[in-house]
């Protein structure tokens, strides 16, 4: 609860004169706080008011801690334009504390009203600060898909309640009921989001400012996978079983029709974005094979995407802001004009790919052969996720990267230090956490 009371503290000070960086270094500080309480098992530890962390909860904390206090460093330039920061810091902390209660609930219901009361400050973050006239459309169709397809979840928690006398989580029990989980689970799936369900994601992304890229690809979509490792041991007989085997055949031959999507992009805010849900397909898939190596993989590639993911958005960002576009045909050369950050977008272009050392890397081996060892026809559609995965991260990189610069761009101000440390802080943890991996198996 010290965390909750820090944020509470932080989100009051934002609204004092000059208050953008005594908030950063304060989160700063609530960061390292968050590291430091350590839950490295399945039990729930650090019990206090309904609240509690295990180690998936601890490890998606401190996700949420990370991304979102990067998110105020890269959005130095509301605060250098006096575009009502003091708003911006307020919804950042508002919305970072809504996440930390949703991962530090022991409650379906309580798990619930966070998850909703998430989207507000979403919805105004890409609303208020969106660079394009489009970003009302955009709002509207994130707001309306999640709030649409949580009406069934909400009669979902109560029939559950009436039957089991209990919506804790550690008390759930196995229901053999079909519309359950079609209730239940939907919104996960409209949150993470699978194909078909995905229409809300791309919009959303490309009209957001910075931080709204970075804290939709970062945590936000990790809500919905949240939410399937805590609800699906629900369905753990036949009819789940069934049920899932059809969600996944959508998640995996989806994610090979978004590679081919992500191919023939012009923009890149769009073709990370599409990558998002190519990645989550893969995520779902492991989820849905209800085996240990699905869990452990879906947490891993989970927790290695929101880095990769942000990063990428950070850097579209720093071309987008000196270009004013962000097409391919009018970003290109960069190597030409910035040839330090041309080693960050291959770094980063490389773990979205998957390449070693990167924690993406194990997340998708232990994935692949979670989803093998459920039906190995599968091997097929994965070995096309894979390949396509590399094709489009080499697209990014080649085209951003190489070739004649455009001759609209005349003059461009210099890579900040600042910007650096953006980036660097999101490659640094991505490529270093593999050499504890094992930690992310104590918790399955």
């Amino acid at each position: 609860m010290d965390l909750v009371f820090g944020l509470v503290v932080l989100m009051f000070m934002s609204f004092i004169q000059n208050s953008f960086w005594v908030v950063f270094n304060g989160g700063l500080i609530l960061t390292f706080f968050s590291l430091l309480k350590v839950s490295s098992s399945w039990e729930f530890l650090n019990l206090s008011f309904g609240f509690s962390f295990d180690l998936l909860s601890y490890i998606l904390v401190c996700l949420s801690f990370w991304i979102c206090f990067l998110m105020i460093l890269a959005s130095v330039i509301v605060y250098q334009e006096k575009y009502f920061y003091k708003y911006f810091l307020f919804f950042v902390m508002f919305l970072l504390l809504s996440l930390i209660l949703t991962f530090s609930s022991l409650n379906l219901f309580i798990f619930y009203l966070f998850f909703e009361i998430s989207l507000i400050p979403t919805l105004f973050l890409i609303i208020g600060w969106g660079n394009q006239p489009e970003r009302i459309s955009a709002g509207v169709y994130l707001f309306f898909y999640t709030l649409l397809m949580s009406l069934p979840m909400m009669i979902a928690l109560f029939w559950v309640y009436k039957n089991q006398n209990s919506l804790e989580f550690f008390f759930l029990t196995v229901e053999n009921n079909i519309f359950l989980y079609l209730c239940l689970n939907m919104v996960f799936f409209v949150k993470i989001p699978l194909f078909i369900f995905h229409l809300w994601l791309p919009k959303a992304h490309v009209e957001a400012p910075i931080a709204g890229s970075m804290i939709l690809a970062g945590i936000m979509l990790k809500l919905g996978g949240y939410g399937f490792m805590r609800v699906l041991k629900m369905f753990m007989n036949s009819g789940g079983l069934i049920l899932s085997s059809i969600f996944m055949i959508i998640a995996l031959i989806g994610g090979v029709v978004i590679s081919f999507i992500c191919v023939r992009q012009s923009d890149m805010k769009m073709l990370i974005a599409y990558s998002s849900v190519s990645h989550m397909g893969l995520v779902v898939a492991g989820l849905l094979s209800y085996s240990l190596w699905g869990m452990m993989g879906g947490l891993i590639l989970m927790l290695a995407h929101g880095l990769s993911s942000s990063g990428l958005f950070c850097l579209a960002n720093i071309l987008y802001e000196r270009s004013g576009s962000r097409s391919f045909y009018l970003n290109k050369g960069m190597m030409n004009i910035f040839p330090s950050l041309s080693l960050w977008w291959f770094l980063l272009c490389s773990s979205n790919m998957s390449a070693p050392p990167s924690m993406n890397l194990l997340g998708e081996i232990v994935l692949i052969c979670s989803i093998f060892e459920f039906f190995n026809g599968f091997m097929c559609v994965l070995f096309f996720c894979v390949f396509f995965s590399a094709v489009y991260s080499l697209f990014l990189f080649s085209f951003t990267q190489h070739g004649k610069n455009s001759l609209s761009l005349f003059s461009m101000k210099q890579i900040s230090i600042q910007e650096f440390m953006l980036v660097f802080f999101h490659w640094v943890p991505l490529n270093l956490m593999f050499l504890k991996s094992e930690i992310f198996s104590l918790w399955v």
